[in-house]
């Protein structure tokens, strides 16, 4: 991978291209201001960006999100669309945390009446749903049947596991199961290391948020999502865990020899991959959505224990308390969908990896329950500021293959955040803002400061400007937990 920053022109207020050089098979777009493009610049993201558009089968752009910045192989933020039958899977395009993703619940509670139990709360969560690096222990741990029988079913094996209703798989992107996946293509290494952890939070930037939802900017979709001024609600961020972790490491040294079988010419090795239709890429895309199905089924019973902590901290029953899933969406993921380009109907696997789907009013993959609105859009910002409730629109399928961003973006890594916030006191840095936050380790706190992020607000709105998603709500962290 080179150094040098590719050459970038300005198409509008909100866009940026970078045009096709060497072996680039199609243009990379970025959606940006110009504030976002100064901290976009200071690392090798758009060099990544064009290094996506060399890949075989691209569709259109390699794409990336005003929340991009350095990743493996693929830019965090990136998206591209590839042809399933000219055209690869990539690992890392995905990432190693396959579908981390966001989980919203409502509640009836307002802010005026739960202000002062929110401490208690958190410290109850906190001893309620383990997190921090290799956590364990939520639930009993699995056995390899019964692992493999929540790699098939995701999140329904959750509900028939007693954790949450069967009316929550109405509110989960793909209902919360992806019909490919296989366990059989799973290693043993993997499920080893998923039996243990189903229901935990586990570290990085992974969190249980108690928000409060403090402004409204489209009534309508709002009401449709349940939300209202003032109310209390729960952001859950998450993923596959050890188990999505070693999928991603197994397939990786896998694609390095397909990348070698079928004579691929790639600008970089991280960027190893298969045809979509090779034994390879079918076998990685199984074993992918096996994780998926993991993460989904491990959100669904920490969701679960959150609702126990709220109604034993509050002393409300189900029918007052109203703790009903908004929206699970997934944040890294690959997936068989059809798009319409250039006035044909094509069937891609569109890679977003740090992206979200926005899916528009009346897609068939929209959830029911939203046909009328769109979709929800999940995005949360740093530990100290706010995050964001937005919608799908129909900008999204014409621009970005039904994507948009997944949170504000670092701008500092983990270690250099280290670095600048060593000695801070950054709980009570938190607590002093009004954010109670709980971790097993300071040097979460550390990595996670908020500084490290990008503006949450700008972020999301380069998308609403540029119209693929609008906004709905705006959040406020009160409270949560890290690993």
């Amino acid at each position: 991978m080179g150094s040098q920053s590719p050459e970038l022109k300005r198409i509008s207020d909100y866009l940026w291209e970078i045009p096709r050089s060497g072996n680039m098979r199609v243009p990379g777009r970025i959606y940006a201001s110009s504030a976002l493009m100064s901290h976009i610049e200071s690392d090798q993201s758009l060099m990544q960006v064009a290094n996506v558009a060399h890949l075989p089968g691209i569709i259109k752009y390699s794409l990336a999100m005003p929340d991009i910045h350095w990743g493996y192989g693929f830019p965090i933020g990136g998206v591209a669309a590839l042809d399933v039958e000219e055209g690869v899977i990539s690992p890392g395009g995905v990432g190693y945390d396959i579908n981390c993703g966001c989980r919203l619940v409502r509640t009836n509670l307002k802010f005026s009446e739960t202000k002062d139990k929110i401490k208690p709360l958190i410290q109850r969560l906190f001893s309620t749903v383990p997190c921090g690096v290799g956590s364990s222990g939520a639930i009993s741990k699995l056995t390899p049947t019964e692992l493999k029988d929540a790699l098939v079913k995701g999140a329904r094996w959750s509900v028939e596991s007693g954790f949450g209703e069967r009316g929550d798989l109405e509110h989960i992107e793909n209902y919360g199961a992806m019909k490919e996946a296989d366990p059989d293509k799973v290693s043993l290494r993997a499920i080893e290391r998923g039996r243990g952890q189903m229901g935990t939070l586990g570290s990085g930037n992974h969190f249980l948020e108690i928000d409060v939802v403090k402004e409204i900017y489209d009534e309508e979709v709002a009401e449709v999502f349940g939300l209202f001024k003032e109310q209390i609600v729960v952001l859950i961020h998450s993923g596959s865990r050890g188990l999505g972790y070693q999928i991603c490491d197994d397939y990786l040294k896998v694609m390095l020899n397909a990348v070698n079988k079928y004579k691929l010419s790639l600008p970089d090795r991280q960027l190893a991959c298969a045809p979509v239709g090779s034994p390879e890429g079918k076998n990685y895309f199984a074993a992918m959505s096996c994780a998926a199905n993991y993460a989904w089924a491990n959100r669904q019973v920490i969701m679960a224990l959150t609702k126990k902590c709220f109604e034993e901290q509050f002393r409300l029953s189900p029918r007052e308390l109203g703790f009903q899933l908004i929206y699970d969406v997934c944040h890294n993921i690959a997936k068989i969908e059809e798009h319409l380009i250039d006035g044909r109907r094509l069937r891609v696997c569109v890679h977003r990896k740090g992206a979200t789907r926005a899916f528009p009013p009346g897609h068939p993959d929209t959830p029911r329950v939203y046909s009328q609105v769109g979709q929800p859009v999940l995005i949360p910002g740093d530990m100290g500021d706010c995050s964001f409730v937005c919608v799908g629109s129909e900008g999204a399928m014409q621009k970005t293959f039904g994507s948009t961003c997944h949170g504000a973006g670092r701008v500092m890594s983990r270690t250099k955040a280290a670095k600048a916030s060593f000695g801070r006191p950054i709980q009570k840095e938190l607590e002093a803002k009004g954010v109670y936050v709980m971790a097993k380790s300071k040097k979460t706190l550390a990595e996670e400061v908020p500084e490290a992020y990008k503006d949450a607000a700008e972020v999301v709105e380069v998308m609403h400007r540029a119209g693929v998603s609008s906004k709905v709500a705006r959040l406020k962290p009160i409270g949560g937990i890290k690993g």
